[in-house]
């Protein structure tokens, strides 16, 4: 359906009205005897498998009730709850006689299922057959165009609401600023609502509540507030929408002093507030926010449970993912596709891939979503034949792969240096599967060419792209040229770099990097004169490393630590320790022309160092170590490790932006391919 298409269909709203099929019921001696429908459709919302409905399906064609609306609409309904959007449409197309009822079942069906070119589409068929709206048709049809993001056509339905004598339904009103707010015409939904003569009443909290929400989300915390505070009456939503706009606006500490003052907080309060802490950065916060949630009584939903598990995913806290999953087995929870899946992520980032696989076995309803995390987790833990077992496995289940399945297994062929294998994934996703790359498969192509040494294919790879090569691609490019000593293509390649993002330190640094591995200092230092000429400041490195379920986060040169004094005489013990074992350390990591010695300090201040140091003071002898590092481990912590792991007889599991390293006895998963 073309947009003038759907313009032009609503001028049959205003037809004579086509009033809806009327039932009957056949009246014996003593009253209304039961029809056959009465019998079947509690049977339909009993339904909970498709095939279950198809049965019972049958069996209403069996009984000649298939002209009954009454039936038809229930099987539309129950196949939309079931997601069989087809299954649905196929029940209405073959109904000769749709009216009111049938229509709207459909119409809120593929709203509600984010098909919403199909519900505008049935909406005009619905006024072609003068079949007339009601007050809970449009509300539908209102989401959809507001999903379109159609302007057009919601002013055009807009202007039919008015015709229909319904703008000043509750629910259609509200659905009409909700569409407007979410169209991105604010402007027209203020309206609306200084329209509204019932907006004063106790019973519009809804409209009040969809324009607070609308304000947050273009940021107009100011006018959200002014609205928040006139308010009649508020409710939790009224609450929380407020909240959750400061959240999403980066203030936090707004955000808490709101929550402070909710009269009764539930589960969306902490939910938002969690969310908000963990979406910001802040994931011990959301963390302590869970816990005390727990404390309160408030038992969490889903999305509170896979928010504070994306908070442990991404700070490595592994004790406290442990403490949730015992939390969720302890009271009744389902691991259900969303809560396993989340649970799968975080003991695969964790650095716990065993467990991860134990959950994805347990977790029902696998969709793409949950083969895809489980894929990826044995990508990064350079678990090569395991990844490709996994998608042969999906493949086997019925799931065809997309986009982001091939980037994990081509991942995974990148860090086990399969090249060839790689390279033919990349191949049979375009020709089998007919996925178009991403800027993101090209880039691990021209990673897994490159940490090869295969340097030249890689660089003649970019050239052939059909578009434009992005910062992230050249980078992959330059840092296989770092490895290898590649000068003059680095030199090239950094080119590149600066030419798309002058201000991105990564390009510098890199740069400075391969000079210094060189030996040439003069140009090591006209880099640095260039960064600071520019105002370009280089990333902190961080790490993390979790002890007794406190996380404790280290940057390079740190001694703010409360315990940096017993933290430093660690590591010049380790230090020593190693150097006896044969540890050198690697100064060409250091990018400054000064003394080796002075070199050897700065590279003892790298936080994944510090947080080793701390893990094993802090930890009980022979438990494994587990450090998660924010950006890619240098060569010299990387040989640390692996010294430190041998000497200390533990298992020291790291983290870093790239991937996991997994060091014992002296070695590390990643067979120094990295």
């Amino acid at each position: 359906m073309s947009k003038s298409q759907g313009i032009k269909a609503l001028s049959a709203l205003f037809k004579p009205t086509v009033l809806p099929a009327k039932t009957t019921t056949t009246t014996g001696a003593h009253g209304p005897s039961p029809s056959p429908e009465t019998h079947f459709i509690p049977l339909i919302h009993a339904s909970k498998t498709l095939p279950h409905l198809h049965q019972i399906h049958a069996q209403i064609i069996l009984h000649d009730l298939f002209t009954s609306s009454r039936v038809v609409t229930q099987l539309i309904s129950s196949s939309c709850l079931l997601k069989s959007l087809d299954y649905a449409l196929s029940v209405f197309r073959r109904f000769d006689l749709p009216n009111l009822f049938v229509f709207n079942a459909l119409i809120r069906g593929l709203a509600e299922n984010s098909r919403f070119e199909g519900s505008v589409s049935h909406f005009v068929l619905m006024l072609r057959l003068s079949v007339r709206p009601d007050r809970l048709t449009l509300p539908f049809v209102l989401k959809s165009v507001a999903g379109l993001a159609d302007v057009e056509l919601g002013r055009c339905l807009h202007g039919g609401v008015v015709k229909l004598g319904l703008e000043f339904d509750s629910f259609v009103r509200v659905s009409l600023v909700d569409m407007y707010v979410k169209i991105g015409e604010l402007g027209f939904g203020l309206q609306l609502f200084d329209e509204s003569p019932e907006r004063n009443k106790a019973e519009s909290i809804l409209l009040w509540n969809v324009l607070i929400n609308g304000c947050c989300k273009v940021g107009d915390l100011s006018k959200a507030a002014a609205l928040f505070a006139a308010m009649p009456q508020r409710n939790a939503g009224s609450w929380n929408s407020l909240i959750n706009g400061f959240v999403w606006n980066g203030d936090l500490n707004r955000a808490r002093e709101l929550f402070v003052q909710i009269p009764e907080k539930n589960v969306v309060s902490w939910t938002t507030m969690i969310n908000g802490f963990s979406q910001n950065g802040d994931h011990e916060e959301a963390l302590s926010m869970f816990w005390r949630m727990l404390e309160e009584g408030v038992r969490p939903n889903d999305l509170t449970v896979v928010s504070a598990l994306l908070a442990c995913t991404k700070i490595g806290a592994l004790q406290a993912g442990e403490r949730i999953h015992n939390y969720l087995s302890s009271n009744g929870f389902q691991f259900n596709r969303g809560i396993g899946t989340a649970l799968v992520d975080m003991y695969a980032k964790c650095g716990d891939i065993k467990s991860a696989s134990r959950v994805f076995v347990q977790t029902k309803g696998k969709d793409l979503l949950t083969w895809s995390v489980m894929i990826w987790g044995w990508a990064i833990h350079g678990c090569f034949d395991q990844a490709l077992q996994y998608f042969e496995k999906m493949k086997s289940a019925g799931i065809k792969p997309d986009e982001v399945i091939f980037l994990a297994i081509l991942t995974a062929c990148s860090h086990s240096g399969n090249v060839d294998q790689g390279l033919s994934f990349f191949e049979s996703m375009r020709l089998e599967y007919s996925i178009e790359p991403t800027m993101k498969h090209y880039a691990i192509i021209v990673d897994l060419l490159g940490r090869a040494g295969r340097l030249d294919e890689a660089l003649s790879f970019i050239q052939s792209m059909p578009t434009n090569p992005d910062f992230v691609i050249w980078g992959a490019l330059f840092c296989a040229c770092r490895a290898h000593k590649n000068i003059e293509m680095a030199e090239f390649t950094a080119q590149q770099l600066l030419q798309l993002e002058p201000k991105h330190p990564g390009s510098y640094v890199f740069l400075s990097n391969v000079y210094a591995t060189v030996g040439r200092w003069e140009d090591v230092e006209r880099v640095r004169i260039l960064m600071k000429t520019r105002g370009v400041e280089k990333d902190p490195g961080w790490s993390y490393i979790e002890v007794e379920g406190q996380v404790h986060s280290f940057v390079a040169g740190d001694h703010a630590h409360e315990r940096a004094d017993e933290v430093s005489l660690k590591l010049e013990e380790i230090t020593a320790s190693a150097k006896q074992e044969g540890y050198m350390p690697e100064t060409a990591w250091v990018l400054h022309n000064i003394e080796e010695e002075e070199k050897e300090d700065a590279l003892g201040s790298h936080s994944e160092k510090l947080a080793l140091a701390f893990g094993l003071i802090s930890t009980a002898p022979g438990s494994t170590v587990r450090i998660v590092k924010n950006l890619r481990v240098c060569g010299d912590c990387h040989s640390m490790m692996k010294y430190a792991s041998k000497l200390s007889r533990r298992e020291i599991i790291l983290r870093d932006i790239k991937r996991f390293h997994r060091f014992k006895d002296g070695t590390c998963s990643c067979g120094d391919y990295w």
